[in-house]
């Protein structure tokens, strides 16, 4: 019971709420412009995946560290710091897009919207550690 509710507080603490909601948004951001560029302009799927990641982690990047991590230090060591670490870790993940993107796409034959909501589920678990544990660390 005791492990309940400490999964109950964490998943209910306002930063997972509000990682929850930017990641939704991140996410709706990444599959819709994915969309758009692969099945409305007929872009290819890894061109269409490059933009989509490079708007997505702009606008994840500004609202992990201004609302849900609270990072309001705007100094050069502390924003530089957390940006370079930021995109690393988004680089990582991105690795792991493409192979799932490969994998389900060019493998499975799946169709590109249900591979893009799959691939985003398993990256966001990804960048939630990497944000919590490594990026935005309280010291």
């Amino acid at each position: 019971m005791n492990r309940i509710l400490k999964l109950w507080r964490f998943l209910t603490s306002p930063e997972m709420i509000l990682y929850l909601i930017f990641g939704v948004l991140t996410t709706v951001i990444n599959i819709v412009v994915f969309e758009v560029c692969y099945n409305f302009l007929g872009w290819q799927w890894q061109a269409a995946n490059a933009l989509a990641w490079v708007l997505a982690v702009a606008f994840a990047f500004l609202t992990n560290k201004l609302w849900v991590f609270r990072s309001k230090s705007f100094q050069a060591n502390v924003f530089w710091r957390e940006l370079l670490s930021f995109l690393a870790a988004r680089l990582l993940s991105l690795g792991v897009d493409y192979a799932c993107m490969w994998l389900f796409i060019d493998m499975l034959a799946w169709n590109g919207l249900l591979s893009k909501i799959v691939d985003n589920v398993i990256v966001v678990v990804i960048n939630y550690v990497l944000s919590k544990l490594v990026i935005f660390r309280k010291k």
